[in-house]
């Protein structure tokens, strides 16, 4: 978090614990309603139970790195209807004392396929949400190995639309050592373009 602060010229705030998942995380809001997050997992029995928390363990035991993307939507339940589940409730009370909630769900593809993201849908307040103060760090492309097609196919429409608004640069898996996933970020930033991978 430090490392990448410095990099980007700009410090995250503590996000809080994520009781549900056994995680916590610290948060760096960007411009455009889009926010940076760190997480980690906690020795905490919650951790084995939640599929959010056991997939930043593996990530964190594999050394790091890109987990994942996320996008916001409007109409969870016309993705909880196609993936066939519920999605997951999640919250955490900021230091600051709100209790910040959330709806997630596609974390099990994701950990399954990383150049899929999860889907989030925001319970609290516009006003509360990670990015809601902006920022002077702008995100301005992700490279990411996977295909659009297979991407674009699970985002759905309403998720789609959320991605046209995202400039993304595909690239061969094979050119990630045979892996999907994100591979960089690129972000402008008060120092300069800072790319990050």
């Amino acid at each position: 978090m430090q490392r990448l602060g410095s990099q980007l010229g700009a410090g995250f705030t503590d996000g809080g614990l994520h009781p549900r998942f056994g995680t916590r995380n610290f948060v760096l809001a960007l411009s455009g309603g889009v926010y940076l997050e760190v997480v980690e997992a906690l020795d905490h029995p919650a951790v084995e139970r939640a599929p959010f928390g056991r997939t930043v363990k593996a990530r964190s035991e594999e050394g790091g790195g890109w987990l994942n993307w996320v996008v916001g939507v409007s109409d969870l339940e016309a993705i909880e209807r196609r993936l066939g589940r519920s999605s997951a409730p999640g919250h955490r009370v900021r230091p600051d004392g709100y209790d910040l909630r959330w709806r997630q769900i596609g974390i099990n593809e994701t950990a399954q396929d990383r150049q899929l993201p999860w889907f989030i849908h925001w319970d609290s307040a516009k006003s509360e949400h990670p990015a809601a103060a902006g920022g002077k760090v702008n995100l301005e492309l992700l490279d990411i190995a996977g295909e659009r097609s297979v991407v674009t196919a699970f985002l759905g429409e309403d998720g789609t639309a959320a991605l046209e608004s995202l400039k993304v640069r595909w690239l061969d898996p094979s050119d990630n050592g045979g892996e999907n996933g994100i591979v960089a970020a690129h972000f402008t930033t008060p120092l300069g373009v800072v790319v990050i991978d």
